[in-house]
């Protein structure tokens, strides 16, 4: 299962305004562990950037005065999501704003949906948290993830802290399916005699079957699907 988990810093927060990313990190994830595999580019949006978002990001027009424009390093960026499910906080707000930068470059790439399943882990963490902060310095700090080096937003470090959180976040509830290893050892098991069972259990040794890590991620993927009155998503279960 591979997954890129995606961030992207701005000139302002409306592309339909003119705003233009400025910023593109991704990290990849195999298996639900972070390979050592990313790609991270900072972009030329030709235009200026509001003060607001300087204050967030600390990027400024002339940092990026001789850096490529989008158009330069696309080619580059869809080789690296395609074929991946790309992960992102907030999504529908990258997405957007890279789609308006491939209209912009006037490249025949279409839209990032052609290139890979999008998962919006903001949307995921709402249900899973409703009514709680859920951007990603507070998720960071429900799940116990070291964000201390954070002085500014930045593309690939916003990327490599959602990954951990994303991996703790869908890691914590069990799925109802069992993958073939799991399979077996449940044949095995119920394959025993009655007492071989009971003499197991009075020894105190006990047969575990596990959900793997796919597991895991596709069930959270399905509880989410539920909707906001799923039980596994309320406080307490």
């Amino acid at each position: 299962m591979r997954q890129i988990f995606l961030d992207t810093e701005t000139t302002g927060l409306d592309w339909e305004a003119g705003h233009r990313v400025i910023e593109i990190g991704c990290v990849e994830v195999m298996n639900r562990r972070q390979t050592d595999k990313h790609f991270h580019c900072y972009i030329n949006p030709q235009r200026g950037i509001d003060d607001e978002a300087i204050e967030v990001h600390g990027i400024t027009p002339e940092f990026l005065v001789d850096k490529p424009i989008f158009a330069d390093i696309a080619s580059q960026f869809f080789e690296f999501i395609k074929d991946s499910e790309l992960v992102a906080h907030n999504a529908p707000f990258d997405v957007s704003f890279l789609n308006n930068e491939i209209r912009l470059s006037r490249l025949d790439y279409g839209p990032i949906e052609n290139y890979c399943e999008i998962t919006d882990s903001l949307a995921l963490a709402r249900r899973i948290h409703p009514g709680q902060r859920n951007n990603l310095d507070a998720l960071a700090s429900r799940y116990n993830i070291d964000n201390s080096h954070r002085t500014y937003h930045g593309g690939l470090l916003d990327a490599q802290i959602l990954a951990d959180v994303y991996i703790a976040m869908t890691g914590g509830q069990a799925a109802f399916s069992f993958g073939d290893d799991s399979r077996a050892m449940l044949a095995k098991t119920r394959a025993r005699p009655e007492d071989s069972r009971t003499n197991k259990v009075e020894k105190g040794e006990f047969v575990v079957v596990c959900a793997d890590e796919n597991e895991l991620a596709e069930h959270a993927k399905w509880i989410m699907l539920l909707g906001d009155d799923c039980l596994w998503t309320k406080d307490g279960h």
